[in-house]
């Protein structure tokens, strides 16, 4: 993968072109953004792959006390549907996409739809639902939009400042475009990252006048939901494991599983990725599966002996606070 990687180098110096003259055109006006009545607030990064951008919608719909009143849109990825679509009973997964349906199944009050485009989204919301806020998940690169609040995330182990462009690395925009965050989570930290740590990474991402640095880590929950009720995660010692992960970056979870003692065979599947029959069929020869609560959406009901684990951003230095402050005030008036 790095000798690709290394090779891919010269490619990678054609997609930076692109994707700078793509800003700048932006950024001229040449290539128009609109802006809507509705309050946007867009949660996004600057690479692939995972830095937890569906733990912080939901961190941010937990937090509203009437959930009629926010939207989440989302492109909806590796869904079987095309155009704008809204959730409601009928719609399943595979219409809406696992991280869409994982929200809309979670936050049943909340208003969750996707569309590839996001104008159309919005104009879609605004007509139908009339929401106080619309969350824009993942749509950090979308410039046809111009949100009122970004909210960018980057990695602990992969911070933008450190990655390159696709393909020799992550980047799939410019690090200069990070300006236009309101404010930038570092999320996956170690959860005792110290405050010197935490200070020379703020150092080195070097916020400009008025952008806001906070730090998160990802607490997994030791209750378990599934097929079989609820269960400690103590309970999964001793029996014949079997981790299924069809997410962006499985490591973090290895470890965590690794530190509890709980020995488990790993059987890994690329993100979003929909498991065939002959998958399904494997699994169920085995005596416990445990999955992620976004894999648990395609695979609930389809395999006997099914838990999953769920995963929440805590923040540190009450950084939640300056988070919630950002929804909150533009919560309009009831």
């Amino acid at each position: 993968m790095q000798l690709l990687r290394k090779l891919g180098f010269p490619i990678s110096l054609i997609y930076a072109l692109v994707v700078y003259l793509r800003n700048y055109l932006y950024n001229l006006g040449v290539f128009p953004s609109k802006t809507f009545k509705t309050n946007t607030i867009c949660v996004g990064n600057l690479s692939v792959g995972g830095t937890g951008k569906t733990p912080m919608i939901e961190f941010f719909v937990a937090n509203v006390k009437e959930q009629e009143r926010i939207a989440v849109l989302s492109r909806g990825y590796g869904r079987k549907s095309k155009g704008y679509l809204l959730a409601k009973p009928g719609v399943g997964v595979a219409d809406l996409g696992d991280e869409p349906f994982q929200i809309h199944k979670k936050f049943p009050k909340a208003t969750v739809a996707v569309d590839a485009d996001r104008q159309r989204g919005i104009a879609n919301l605004e007509q139908t639902v009339a929401p106080d806020i619309i969350l824009l998940d993942d749509a950090f690169q979308h410039r046809k939009v111009r949100c009122d609040h970004y909210v960018l995330l980057t990695s602990y182990s992969n911070l933008y400042v450190d990655d390159w462009y696709l393909p020799s690395g992550n980047l799939r925009d410019s690090k200069r475009e990070a300006k236009r965050a309101n404010i930038i989570v570092v999320t996956k930290c170690p959860s005792n990252l110290s405050m010197e740590e935490q200070g020379a990474i703020r150092k080195k991402l070097n916020p400009g006048p008025g952008q806001k640095v906070v730090f998160s880590f990802l607490e997994y929950e030791t209750t378990l939901k599934g097929s079989l009720g609820e269960m400690g995660l103590d309970e999964l010692k001793g029996k014949k494991l079997t981790l299924v992960t069809g997410i962006a970056n499985p490591k973090q979870l290895e470890s965590f599983l690794n530190v509890q003692g709980i020995d488990f065979e790993h059987l890994a599947y690329p993100d979003h990725h929909f498991f065939t029959k002959k998958e399904i069929a494997l699994f169920n020869t085995k005596e416990m599966v445990l999955t992620t609560e976004k894999d648990y959406v395609r695979l609930e009901g389809k395999i006997k002996n099914l838990c999953y684990i769920g995963i929440s951003h805590k923040f540190m230095n009450r950084g939640e606070e300056v988070l919630l402050h950002l929804m909150n005030e533009n919560l309009s008036a009831p």
